[in-house]
């Protein structure tokens, strides 16, 4: 049973561990997952979304905290409780999206994994299973050994390696891992005083948990997962199964019938509705709003979709955009009236007109509307022109509002957010001597 125990703790820990610090990774990415399950059309708690940000970054922490406290055995009574109630939370979350199909993707390894909805709810079972477990057995574990230490701390560095490194292909989580736990140990090892032993994984664990999660906050996630990485050929990232020559998804029409009269509805697939005649039935209705597209076979579908840049008379200039040879700078801001972009604009300003110099063309790229657009650029006198794209795509390619986005071809050269914005020194440095 201690056996069983120690592997629990092992398991548990290191895949929080993990999974915090891919969510840590993109705090931002993860509000954004927070702030569609508080949505009208999932749980409908829209008086969460204002504050969707403070508690992705509270929930990344808890899960790096948690996962460390596990494997080091700080206060496990209180861990293993804290655990089981996270992870009742998780599997309830993630079989009301499976169940009610409202969430494509849980988020739980942000944009690194991606899980359907019943893949997410089987896995947080199986985690559920461990957790229970370990709290039945909380009151059997003691504190840690030095020895327990060294053991647990190279096992969990051996298994985030294995996840995060070899399945990944990130190994930030092994350094910071190692580093952590390398701080505990000869922490704990030069203390004087035993019983503080808990207080120094937990402190030492939070410090670094939040450190992280407050530094991608203020620039950018240190490893971009999205298809709008660095190096991306958008136009390759667009190209469909029928391009590609590959199998495409397979998709069935479901129809809800309502039977005038009687109240009396059922649900036939398009192709019985024709097969059947039912069409001919003039006592039968279709109810529009209730009409389903259900995945029948899984096929290939682009990284990249819905990426339209069109301007505000609706004439498409994505094209345009990703073929012109000059390079391009994009000012993304999709709220546009947002402080943070209207406080950045002196500075990006400054910016725009140096590149000037370069000869490469600047574009504003905006979820907002017209009448918002054209007030911000009036309060800032910002010169140069304004498209519109889907909010989502936006947030999706960088994660700051406002962001610069340089390009060139159809591919991304330079992301930066507002609080890192570069020196034209150092782009004719990196771009303008090279040809790019």
């Amino acid at each position: 049973m201690k056996i069983l125990t120690l592997i629990s703790r092992l398991i548990i820990g290191s895949l929080f561990i993990v999974s915090g610090l891919i969510k840590a990774n993109d705090p931002t990415g993860f509000a954004y997952k927070l702030e569609e399950y508080f949505s009208p059309d999932v749980l409908n708690l829209e008086w969460l979304i204002p504050y969707a940000l403070f508690m992705a970054v509270l929930i990344c922490i808890g899960e790096i905290v948690l996962g460390v406290a596990a494997i080091m055995g700080a206060k496990i009574k209180l861990v293993s409780g804290l655990l089981l109630l996270m992870m009742l939370f998780f599997t309830f979350l993630t079989f009301y999206s499976a169940y009610f199909e409202k969430v494509t993707d849980c988020g739980c390894f942000g944009d690194a994994i991606k899980l359907s909805p019943w893949q997410s709810f089987y896995k947080d079972v199986v985690l559920l299973v461990l957790v229970i477990f370990l709290f039945i057995q909380r009151n059997r574990i003691n504190a840690n050994t030095f020895t327990l230490d060294i053991i647990l701390a190279f096992s969990s560095i051996l298994l985030i390696a294995g996840f995060a490194g070899g399945y990944i292909g990130w190994h930030f989580p092994i350094y910071f891992t190692l580093l952590l736990f390398a701080l505990i140990i000869l922490l704990k090892k030069a203390s004087f005083l035993p019983e503080r032993s808990a207080l120094i994984i937990i402190s030492i664990s939070l410090l670094f948990s939040c450190g992280f999660s407050f530094y991608v906050i203020r620039h950018l996630p240190i490893k971009d997962f999205r298809p709008y990485k660095l190096g991306t050929f958008i136009p390759d990232k667009m190209k469909d199964c029928n391009d590609l020559q590959l199998p495409c998804p397979e998709y069935k029409v479901v129809y809800t019938l309502a039977k005038l009269g009687s109240g009396e509805t059922k649900e036939v697939s398009s192709d019985d509705y024709i097969a059947e005649k039912i069409w001919e039935d003039k006592s039968w209705e279709i109810v529009t709003d209730k009409t389903q597209s259900i995945l029948v076979e899984k096929g290939y579908e682009p990284p990249i979709q819905d990426f339209i840049i069109s301007g505000f008379d609706g004439e498409d200039v994505t094209d345009m955009v990703l073929t012109d040879s000059k390079p391009i700078f994009w000012v993304i801001a999709y709220d546009i009236m947002n402080q943070n972009n209207i406080t950045a604009s002196g500075q990006i300003d400054k910016l725009v007109n140096q590149s000037d110099t370069l000869d490469w063309k600047v574009y504003g790229l905006t979820a907002s509307t017209y009448e918002n657009t054209e007030a911000y650029r009036h309060q800032v006198q910002a010169m140069y022109d304004y498209f519109t794209a889907d909010e989502k795509v936006l947030k999706t390619i960088i994660r700051s509002n406002p962001g610069i986005v340089l390009m060139k071809k159809g591919t991304i050269l330079g992301k930066w957010h507002y609080n890192d914005l570069p020196e034209i020194d150092q782009l004719k440095a990196d771009f303008f001597n090279k040809k790019s």
